[in-house]
């Protein structure tokens, strides 16, 4: 049942990499990644294919990892007993609330974060999930590599992630399903299921440009990101308003045009104040 579960996996990070490539008007690849979800559904036991279908008619995300001993959709508490039997693998279990696929990560990367003050000012936009400390301007990155490494080190040196190594290594696994690289000098790295804190972006521009795919031009702006599963819904509206702002050259030209992390972080909230919500 390990096998299955491991292909409900894959099946389900390409349906959502087939909806993040929609989400930012990406759709050279999706020819191939239709080919390959109807390849991978094919392969499952004809049970286990219908239960996934029929959870993605409601949401995007059919199968689920635990996390601290509960959903991390839904949040619902699960029994030990429970926790116990998901992670033997020997059958499917679904949450007893959301009705979902359960399944034991391997690996936790569990999200820091800053604690907020009390009384503190409701954030709106871009700042409900990124801070000037996470401003990156004129990286010394040169390539793909180097550059989320930079990335991850930032999110790590301010405490929202706990192993910038291991986030890294996802983010690369990532990568090598389909690029995030798209048009215009854009990319938009991020690692899923960073349970234990929200969505987080930090943001990094480069002068020279990085190769992030071979049959692109060179990437000057990339937003990476790390996301909890619950706000894996989310993250498709905000990369399609992120795509929406910076389809214009003179946006883009005014957020290279920035030297210091203060400066990016002020023209960033100003472009995205109509498309972020």
């Amino acid at each position: 049942m390990q096998k299955v579960i491991n292909q409900l996996i894959q099946l389900q990070e390409l349906t959502v990499v087939h909806a993040q490539q929609e989400a930012s008007m990406m759709g050279k690849q999706l020819k191939q990644l239709n080919e390959s979800i109807q390849s991978l559904m094919d392969s499952l036991p004809p049970e286990a294919a219908t239960q996934f279908k029929r959870l993605q008619k409601k949401g995007i995300l059919a199968i689920i990892p635990v996390a601290n001993q509960s959903c991390s959709a839904c949040g619902m508490g699960l029994p030990k007993s429970m926790v116990q039997s998901v992670r033997q693998a020997m059958s499917l279990h679904h949450c007893p609330s959301c009705a979902r696929i359960l399944y034991y990560p391997e690996l936790t990367l569990r999200g820091i974060g800053k604690r907020q003050p009390r009384n503190a000012v409701p954030k709106v936009g871009v700042s409900r999930f990124s801070s000037p400390e996470l401003m990156l301007p004129s990286m010394e990155a040169k390539t793909k590599e180097e550059a989320l490494s930079e990335l991850c080190e930032s999110l790590e040196s301010e405490r929202f992630i706990d192993d910038s190594a291991l986030i890294l290594d996802q983010a690369l696994a990532r990568e090598a399903i389909a690029s995030t690289s798209v048009d215009n000098g854009l990319a938009f790295p991020h690692v899923r299921g960073v349970e234990g804190g929200g969505l987080t972006m930090t943001l990094g521009t480069s002068s020279t440009g990085i190769r992030f795919d071979e049959s692109r031009t060179r990437t000057h702006i990339i937003f990476f990101m790390v996301i909890p599963t619950a706000a894996s819904a989310f993250y498709l509206k905000l990369l399609a308003g992120l795509t929406q702002s910076f389809r214009e050259k003179e946006n883009r030209e005014k957020l290279m045009s920035c030297e210091t992390s203060a400066q990016l972080w002020k023209m960033l909230g100003r472009i995205t104040k109509s498309t972020v919500k």
